[in-house]
């Protein structure tokens, strides 16, 4: 069979399925999660030892430590994975929602209800666990989905996708509402790209090339986020303590995520307090600090920043800096290099906050707070198939609501239009 044929009957069963899964019921979904998550349990060792196939091929691939973490599987990762299926069950279901209805003065009754998006073509690299998580926020919102991982996890995907398949037929799905691209064949990716017919949109997740292609190529809808560069901004009138640890936490405690920050800025006003503290924490964290030459009078041992730093998502243990005389130079450094995903001021000035807030054009942007709060758990969607940058369909993280669109239906009794 080509690549061609192949993409086509992935997409031919899963617009079947997806048809299909519109009539589902919410109890039925609901009750496939909850079997999907005991599975996930029951065949744990299965599904670790695929991943060991891949932990150990991970040299092959030039995987740095934080490229390797987030391939790797554990049990209490499981079974976080479990608890989260367990918690979509606890969402509500979007798809029927009526969001308006009114009745028109000739008897029409008008409603715009909540319908999934169809077909998802979802493409995601390194993190095996996004192969359930994309699964159950999909068929949770209606839609089929065709997943293609990347060439470093292909086993731990293939035993995700075993448990998956399995749950679904015994609790009655259509099978191929969840479908593995089972070849990490590129040209497969650019023949499913061409499926404008029967994929509704694909949703890349990884780094800058693959998005890069997927906009390119794509001959349907793509929702999409470039980068995470990510900003903290630490303005004159923060508390220095509080900047450190939410510094601390939005680079050291994944830096291998996109909503792991990228840069530091810092007030002119607060530097001489502020810098001192933050060298010894990054210090005890073992990051490498590139700063501007205002951000070397206080750290001496920091390499120099270029140009490229500031546009650079480092996903590793490596943070830039820059010294700013104001929250204008702050939030136009962040303008001029940022890409648009996550920003957070830490201030006890409120004008500063509505400033900062109102001004910064992000997916997210946040008060004293984390950068890593910008996540569909975090913020109260339950699980997410990823974080837009884009303005349209969806921005910020994408849960249920975000994989659904609508239609108008109109109820009559016999009217015509005069």
């Amino acid at each position: 069979m080509s690549w061609a044929a192949y993409a086509s009957q992935l997409a031919g069963r899963a617009k079947l399925a997806s048809r299909q899964l519109a009539m589902a019921t919410s109890d039925q979904k609901n009750d496939w999660l909850r079997r999907l998550a005991e599975l996930l349990i029951e065949r744990s060792t299965e599904v670790l030892s695929e991943n060991t196939v891949d932990l150990n091929k991970a040299p092959e691939f030039g995987l740095n430590e934080a490229a390797v973490d987030r391939l790797r599987l554990t049990p209490s990762r499981l079974s976080k994975m479990a608890a989260d299926l367990r918690d979509v069950t606890l969402l509500p279901d979007p798809v029927g929602e009526v969001i308006e209805s009114s009745i028109r003065p000739n008897g029409l009754q008008i409603r715009r209800v909540r319908v999934p998006l169809g077909v998802v073509f979802f493409i995601f690299e390194s993190r095996p666990n996004v192969t359930v998580d994309a699964a159950s926020l999909c068929i949770k919102s209606g839609n089929a989905v065709i997943l293609r991982g990347g060439k470093e996890a292909l086993h731990s995907n293939l035993a995700l996708h075993r448990v998956v398949r399995d749950s679904l037929i015994e609790s009655g799905l259509p099978e191929h509402a969840a479908q593995l691209v089972e070849s990490t064949e590129r040209d497969i990716v650019g023949e499913l790209l061409k499926l404008n017919g029967l994929i509704d949109v694909t949703i890349p997740r990884g780094g800058k090339s693959l998005i890069e292609r997927v906009a390119r190529e794509a001959t349907m809808p793509v929702i999409k986020h470039f980068d995470g560069i990510c900003h903290v901004y630490v303005d004159r009138s923060a508390d220095p303590e509080m900047a450190v640890r939410i510094l601390k936490n939005s680079k050291c405690q994944r830096p291998g995520v996109c909503n792991a920050a990228e840069c530091v800025l810092i007030h002119e006003e607060i530097a001489a307090k502020f810098l001192p503290l933050m060298e010894r924490m990054l210090v005890a964290e073992r990051v490498e600090l590139r700063g501007c030459d205002r951000t070397r009078e206080f750290i001496p041992t920091a390499k120099v920043a270029s140009e490229l730093d500031y546009h650079t998502e480092y996903l590793d243990l490596i943070l830039s800096s820059k010294v700013v005389e104001s929250i204008d130079a702050a939030i136009d450094h962040i303008d001029r290099y940022g890409s648009h995903h996550t920003e957070t001021i830490v201030t006890a000035d409120d004008a500063a906050a509505n400033r900062f807030t109102a001004e910064i054009d992000s997916a997210a942007v946040f008060v004293n707070a984390s950068t890593r709060f910008n996540d569909g758990g975090e913020l109260g969607l339950g699980a997410e198939i990823g974080i837009s940058t884009d303005k349209f369909h969806a921005r910020g993280p994408c849960g249920l609501r975000e994989l659904t669109s609508y239609k108008w239906v109109a109820l009559g009794s016999g009217q015509i239009r005069e």
